[in-house]
């Protein structure tokens, strides 16, 4: 994610409802044989590059030969500044749980909404109650990354405490459809609060893994503890301005367990490194975890925990690449740098006697025997720095990345953003938002140069093999199957020599600047969520992996960023894509004047005046079963005009939103094309087969249609 004012934020809940096939029938098994997505246009108006934009449809195709194509549309679960039984989505809380109080403007006192919802973790807790409504009882947890601006305008960036809320979600168990019944706000007192929470992702074992981005430099605190956000951080947490704040508190992975008592606890992982978490990724063993770490001169790390299902003592790895390519994003083949092992409690331990950065580090302003010249992020400079005697390990866990650098990790990659798993094929996806600065040659002879690739801007997304039997750099074996020997460019952006009719810096069918990746297992299919600085409108993708098409599956409002990915291939017979989008109108590129106004006129209208994050879903496409009843496949749709004019009925038709309306004496019905509901007189009702097109006419399933012009 991008750092300070570069974001205001707004968030997309991308769920795709999945209807599941019934089960095959006896002595005539269908199976599923491919599915395809068929990518929406880039929006070319200022009204649909305001929006949420997709005509995007999937065609699955049978192993009989039928073939079923499945449009997509996009659904509102809630927006962050909405209140549900009372409690606003994003509002920022402090220690006691009180709402932290924006009074920039004394006239009009305001609790702090955040405008970015990102990461969701969607779930289902065994043994939680059932809804009023009847349906599944689900759990949403969603971050809050942070606060944009204070009602003056002034930014507020990392220094009102961010938030997670806990989201209760009805399942229709008809047609999947979800709907918010309840919402509260996690309790972070007992860790310290959360700081900067980006991306985040589903254990294996169902609780929630968060991350704090954007670890403050404790080296700057500790000369001066105004440098960083760490202090007025702290003060407004616990509301008490006599505070300072430790920056060692803060910039690991909070693990979120939720309850069948809708009640939470929470956890940081403190073995698992302090970095700038994008988040973590655990691997089907249920110890490795692969993350993102966000910034320029980041480190790769991979974590391997002592137990399954347990990250709560481990050995952290740091990787140094060995360069075997420049060419499709690059390549290379990873060796791995043990930095230690520790348990939360030992690192947990160092935080709370309250060393600080001097207490690790011996420091020199220039290059001197004994000590290591270093360039990392946070700080960004060149450092010659000597870890301390006895303080090995502390400095591994407090200062991971500043450490390993010392060791001689690679520390040159560049906005190393999402991870994610396709555990058949032993492969991570990790997503290089952009292949610039530390990746590139280093023409100033700074530092390491390890890595060597050509600048795109518009970044890549690459491909890690993992496999077992591995040692790590001193010969020691890794006790991990799924260790990353290699990796590779996968996805590649296409940077333009100048920018297109509308202002566009990057291609826009190609990906550029990628951030969030999910994988869906069932569907062979990558998805990827931009945060680009060279795309008006960020989209997000469908990638398959084994026919390698990539397909735009939405086009965001210009500005807005697509977090917060996870695909649910299967869940109580539907399946899920979830996602957010963040800060409407915030474009980084320049565009014309009269454009311009046109964008901010109507993401104003569709945004809250840009205020608020949105989440969402975008349904369509049915889960996917091993083997299919061939009468199911069977369509009984009619097209809707025709027979409705026949019968007397009024039809409307509006191509912005894929809505039809059928008017008939007092009576209404509408629906949106590919969506698995009708509105009838006001009140929704469940489809037994998406609406969709016929012959590039909308169509319902005749006994709905016929029902309605009786």
């Amino acid at each position: 994610m991008k750092k300070k004012a570069l974001l205001p934020v707004l968030a997309l809940t991308l769920a795709i409802p999945f209807a599941a096939p019934a089960h095959a029938v006896a002595n005539a098994p269908v199976t599923v044989k491919s599915v395809e997505f068929i990518g929406t246009d880039a929006p070319n108006n200022a009204v649909d590059m305001s929006k949420i934009y997709t005509n995007a449809s999937v065609k699955v195709t049978y192993s009989n030969g039928a073939q079923k194509i499945y449009p997509l549309t996009y659904k509102t679960l809630f927006k962050s500044t909405d209140k549900i039984n009372g409690t606003p989505a994003g509002v920022s809380i402090d220690a006691n749980g009180k709402p932290i109080m924006d009074n920039s403007v004394s006239a009009d006192p305001q609790p702090f909404v955040s405008d970015d919802p990102d990461s969701n973790s969607l779930m289902q807790i065994p043994g939680m109650a059932p809804t009023a409504l009847g349906g599944n009882p689900l759990s949403l947890v969603t971050h809050y990354e942070y606060i944009t601006k204070d009602n003056s305008g002034t930014s507020a960036y990392g220094i009102i405490p961010a938030s997670m809320s806990l989201t209760t979600l009805d399942q229709n168990k008809t047609n999947g459809m979800l709907k918010p019944t309840d919402l509260k706000k996690i309790d972070f007192s007992g860790v310290g609060g959360l700081w900067i929470p980006c991306n985040g992702s589903l254990s294996p074992w169902n609780t929630h893994l968060g991350s704090e981005e954007y670890e403050a430099d404790a080296r700057a605190f500790a000369a001066d503890n105004s440098k960083t956000y760490v202090k007025s951080f702290t003060q407004n947490y616990y509301q008490d301005p006599s505070k300072a704040g430790n920056p060692y508190v803060y910039g690991y992975i909070p693990e979120v367990t939720v309850k069948a008592d809708n009640s939470t606890s929470v956890v940081k992982h403190y073995s698992m490194g302090r970095f700038s978490h994008e988040l973590s990724k655990v691997m089907p063993d249920n110890r490795t975890v692969y993350f993102g770490d966000d910034g320029s001169n980041t480190m790769m790390f991979m974590y391997v925990a002592d137990k399954e299902k347990d990250l709560s003592a481990g050995t952290l790895y740091a990787a140094k690449w060995l360069q075997t390519s420049d060419q499709n994003g690059g390549a290379a083949n990873l060796q791995w740098i043990k930095l230690g092992h520790a348990t939360d409690d030992q690192v947990k331990s160092y935080i709370d006697k309250g060393l600080t950065f001097n207490d690790l580090f011996e420091t020199a302003d220039q290059a001197t025997p004994g000590f290591t010249k270093i360039k990392t992020y946070p700080s960004g400079n060149v450092e010659y720095l000597k870890v301390k005697p006895g303080m090995e390990q502390a400095a591994a866990f407090l200062e991971s990345r500043r450490y390993g650098a010392i060791l001689g990790a690679t520390c040159e990659f560049n906005k190393m953003e999402g991870v994610t798993l396709n555990a058949k094929d032993k492969k991570v996806y990790i997503a290089m938002s952009y292949v610039e600065k530390g990746m590139t040659v280093d023409t100033k002879n700074e530092v390491q140069d390890d890595i060597k690739l050509p600048k795109i801007s518009s970044g890549v997304t690459y491909e890690l093999s993992l496999q077992g039997g591995q040692k790590d750099r001193s010969g020691n074996a890794i006790d991990s199957q799924y260790v990353a020997g290699t990796m590779q460019g996968l996805i590649v952006g296409e940077d333009l020599a100048k920018p297109d009719a509308l202002g566009n810096l990057a291609n826009v069918d190609k990906v550029a600047n990628p951030d969030n990746l999910s994988y869906s297992a069932d569907m062979r299919t990558l998805f990827i969520g931009e945060d680009s600085g060279m795309h008006i409108n960020n989209y997000v993708w469908a990638y398959n992996i084994d026919t390698h098409k990539l397909s735009r599956l939405v086009s965001l409002p210009a500005g807005a960023e697509g977090t917060g990915l996870q695909m649910v291939d299967n869940l109580n017979g539907f399946s899920y894509l979830m996602s957010n989008i963040q800060h409407p109108g915030d474009l980084e590129i320049k565009v014309s004047d009269s454009l311009k106004a046109d964008l901010d006129r109507e993401i104003n209208k569709n945004f809250n005046n840009k205020k608020a994050g949105t989440v969402g879903y975008l349904s369509g496409i049915p889960a996917l079963e091993k083997e299919i009843d061939p009468d199911t496949l069977k369509s009984t749709l009619t097209p809707v005009r025709a027979a409705a004019e026949a019968k007397g009925a009024i039809v409307a038709w509006d191509g912005n939103t894929k809505t039809v309306t059928i008017t008939k004496g007092s009576n209404t019905l509408s629906f949106i094309v590919g969506d698995n509901v009708v509105v009838l007189n006001g009140k929704e009702q469940p489809l037994t087969e998406l609406s969709n097109f016929m012959d590039d006419r909308a169509a319902l399933p005749m006994s709905v249609l016929n029902d309605f012009l009786k």
